[in-house]
């Protein structure tokens, strides 16, 4: 482990070193690392759970969250020996007698760097990826989740050779000389003013960048639905982690018949779920710090208090609020809420509904609560997002078949299972030919060959 950014030069030399030798290239080496893993996180689960409480007041059964990053892990121990295979791809008959392929090749040395919301299984997922591939890593969690983090650095001094993999802990300081140095590639999950910053770090080295940003994920409703279920599964998503979650359901946006029955829905079930005094009940958790605290009361300066707003600086306590009658000007609607307020905003028609969305940037998630499979693919094939929920929120993160990440301002790149691997892996194309047939048209002399190349080429 490393506490200092002197030590950053002779570590990064160091792994360089390493990986150069080419042990982390090799499968057998790459399956190790992921099985000690593995068994690192469930022999320190309970000091994983007990952390992220800790940092945010998470319930049980929500630090367990981190720990399902094991779920992750498996898919891809189970996978990796046919992901690191060349794969075949078919020649044109004028490329013909040879073969062709694609060979996943590792990067190098990365560096990544993780979010607080999340602190253990947003460094751990990525980090799967890396050394899936082939790399060697260089990890810094946030320094907002303290307890974590040590969590963290003990698991990864413990499991890995430093030349492999190390963690670096410390605040802004520690991130800037970590950016000022050259890797070959940079995994960054966060928010999007410091995704900017780490993007110009990036550039004067021409190193590839993976974003992992947010934004205001819209969630759409549409009469036609099941009233209870809906409103249990958009509670769920938006108070999950205090609403601190990054594809977490920003705002709603609903047909306006469906508002007033909609609105009793939500408040029934954050009932429910919380009790009359959410303060009290073991299941809701904190906001991280007292800075993030402020920020969020100020955003209840916005429309009409539905239910909740009753706050603790103290105990960093926000109750889970709904609030309506907010204008797209307010500032609750001008910045990724990321906590637990949900505004509840109205459209007369579909069309309106998917203008106003697309007049935001593109968000990193889009929910839509519709039973008409017409109307669902109308909205995805009008609208742009990083990734789409239908009739159910959060969940599309750990389908590890699918791609995770943002576009635009909400991201760049993306990860998860496979995505990963090759996220962390440079697909290198090779292209083999026998000896044994080799035409002269492409040779000099060029003469009374110009008329047979453009036939070739189907100009004439």
């Amino acid at each position: 482990m490393v506490t200092s950014p002197p030590d950053l030069t002779p570590l990064l030399t160091r792994q360089r070193t390493f990986w150069a030798s080419g042990a982390p290239r090799q499968l057998e080496f790459r399956l190790a690392a992921l099985k000690r893993l593995r068994q690192a996180i469930v022999d320190r689960q309970a000091e994983i759970v007990a952390a992220v409480q800790q940092d945010l007041g998470r319930p049980e059964f929500e630090g367990y969250f981190e720990v399902g990053t094991i779920s992750e892990l498996d898919y891809v121990l189970q996978h990796l020996p046919a992901w690191v295979r060349p794969q075949p791809v078919p020649l044109a008959l004028n490329q013909r007698p040879g073969r062709a392929w694609i060979q996943p090749q590792p990067k190098g040395v990365v560096l990544i760097i993780g979010p607080w919301n999340y602190p253990f299984q947003l460094i751990l997922s990525p980090l799967i990826g890396a050394i899936a591939a082939g790399n060697c890593a260089l990890v810094k969690p946030s320094e907002l989740a303290p307890t974590t983090a040590r969590v963290l650095a003990q698991l990864v001094v413990a499991t890995f050779d430093p030349a492999h993999v190390a963690l670096v802990e410390g605040g802004v300081e520690t991130a800037q000389a970590l950016l000022a140095e050259k890797f070959d590639h940079i995994f960054f999950t966060g928010g999007e003013r410091v995704g900017r910053l780490v993007l110009q770090a990036a550039a004067p080295h021409l190193t590839p960048v993976t974003l992992e940003l947010g934004g205001k994920s819209p969630c759409l409703v549409t009469p036609d639905i099941d009233l209870a279920v809906a409103a249990r599964r958009i509670i769920w998503g938006k108070f999950l982690n205090a609403g601190q979650t990054c594809v977490a359901p920003d705002y709603l946006l609903v047909e306006e018949s469906l508002q007033p029955a909609l609105v009793r829905a939500l408040q029934d079930r954050l009932r429910q779920c919380y009790g009359a005094d959410p303060a009290q009940s073991p299941d809701y958790g904190r906001i991280v710090n007292p800075h993030q605290f402020d920020r969020l009361v100020r955003l209840l300066g916005s429309g009409r208090l539905l239910q909740g707003g009753e706050s603790d600086r103290q105990s960093r306590y926000l109750a889970p609020t709904l609030i309506d009658q907010v204008s797209w000007s307010d500032p609750v609607m001008q910045e990724e809420i990321f906590g637990p307020i949900l505004p509840i905003l109205t459209y007369r028609h579909l069309d309106e509904a998917i203008a106003l969305i697309n007049q935001r940037p593109q968000p990193l998630a889009l929910y839509l609560f519709c039973r008409d499979r017409r109307l669902q693919q109308r909205v995805i094939a009008n609208t742009q997002a990083g990734t789409v929920c239908l009739n159910d929120v959060i969940l599309q993160v750990a389908v590890w078949d699918l791609p995770f990440g943002g576009r635009g301002s909400s991201g760049l790149g993306t990860y998860h299972g496979r995505h990963s691997f090759q996220t962390f892996s440079h697909a290198q194309g090779v292209l083999q030919k026998p000896f044994w047939l080799d035409m002269d048209w492409r040779y000099p002399p060029y003469a009374n060959k110009v008329k047979l190349f453009k036939r070739f080429l189907r100009l004439e």
